[in-house]
């Protein structure tokens, strides 16, 4: 595959079939509830059942951008291995909920301990390459990738290359690899292909090609209609467009139903490129406290996202500077050094001690 040229492909009409994206997270919240009824009756449920619920929270949650789902599903896991502490699958639970919100050595001290229970060893090094790429150790986490493609389907291992060769900028690479990826699809849900066309949108939208990050955002939004993350980005693509009404519209909709404070915080960015400043002041100060409140429960997660806030919208330079170098002592990579450097410049102080290292830090 390497010596093929560079294409910016973008979708055809002959797209695979799956299950309306609508109805699809109509069934999903149904499946959740069903579910977790017993849980609600304070019910015993099977370890197997209780992380079939949390799952299906964090599959929620990342595709409504509920933070709320993240939390429910990072407590019932607490309590799961608080039952069943030596438990594989309890313990792999917990490990992707402290992955998800970004406390990532315990979620590897959970995979060792996962590891010892006896679970399969491509599935904790699946989940260890997730956590490697979340901190930007690209290179150990294609080790591990591979070594776990034996043991996935022809699509999640695929999905999984595309996205780290796209992460490490190999773009050619990982055009084909999403190409194959799509090809090997044979499910009925309509969020495995709306979560690697978004995937897909973000490499296009980091190398500064806008018509095709918004043909793959596009694509992500009519499989799943709201889905989240693509709709903030298609809002983002339209300002750097020069076009703040459209991004406003994108959303609106989003604020009334998502808890993540950066949908706030980009609407107001968006309604003052608009002009609307009065408009734009309740959405700020909404995002504000959000941010704060969850920088108080998870630091890990949200500090580096209050900084941006603080820095762009918020107006207090100050406050950005203080979480920026909270993020750089949590976690040692080039975007926490990049955001202090950031924080510093905005503050008129020195970023000559801020500059650290140019390779991505291995230590989480």
């Amino acid at each position: 595959m390497t010596d093929r040229p560079l294409r910016t492909c973008v979708p055809t009409d002959q797209e695979p079939v799956t299950t309306n994206g609508s109805l699809a997270l109509v069934n999903l919240s149904a499946q959740i509830d069903g579910v977790a009824a017993p849980l609600r009756r304070a019910a015993p449920l099977a370890v197997a059942q209780q992380a079939v619920v949390i799952n299906l929270l964090t599959l929620r949650g990342h595709l409504l951008g509920r933070v709320a789902d993240y939390e429910q599903a990072a407590q019932l896991s607490e309590q799961m291995v608080g039952n069943a502490p030596d438990d594989s699958a309890a313990l792999l639970a917990r490990a992707r909920t402290r992955a998800i919100l970004h406390r990532f050595a315990e979620a590897m001290a959970d995979l060792d301990a996962a590891g010892r229970a006896g679970a399969a060893q491509a599935t904790l090094d699946a989940e260890r390459a997730a956590i490697l790429q979340a901190v930007g150790c690209h290179a150990e986490a294609h080790v591990l990738l591979r070594s776990a493609a034996p043991h996935q389907s022809d699509f999640t291992m695929l999905s999984a290359l595309a996205v780290l060769q796209a992460e490490r900028g190999e773009t050619a690479e990982a055009e084909h690899v999403f190409d194959e990826a799509r090809a090997v699809y044979r499910g009925v849900s309509p969020f495995p292909l709306a979560q690697l066309d978004f995937r897909r949108g973000v490499m296009w939208l980091r190398e500064g090609d806008l018509p095709t990050a918004r043909s793959w955002f596009d694509t992500a939004r009519r499989r799943v209609p709201g889905y989240a993350p693509a709709t903030g980005h298609l809002a983002e693509l339209h300002l750097l467009l020069g076009d703040p009404e459209t991004a406003v519209a994108c959303l609106r909709p989003l604020v009334e139903t998502s808890d993540d404070p950066e949908y706030a915080a980009h609407l107001a960015l968006t309604l003052r490129a608009a002009g609307r400043h009065e408009e734009a002041q309740p959405w700020r100060d909404r995002a504000a406290v959000r941010y704060e409140e969850l920088v108080t429960r998870h630091p890990e997660a949200y500090a580096d996202h209050a900084a941006d806030f603080w820095l762009m919208v918020g107006g207090d330079v100050d406050r950005g500077l203080q979480l920026a170098l909270q993020t750089l002592v949590m976690r040692q990579t080039n975007r926490s050094y990049a955001l202090v450097r950031r924080a510093r410049e905005a503050s008129g102080r020195p970023a000559h001690d801020a500059c650290g290292p140019r390779h991505p830090a291995t230590s989480m």
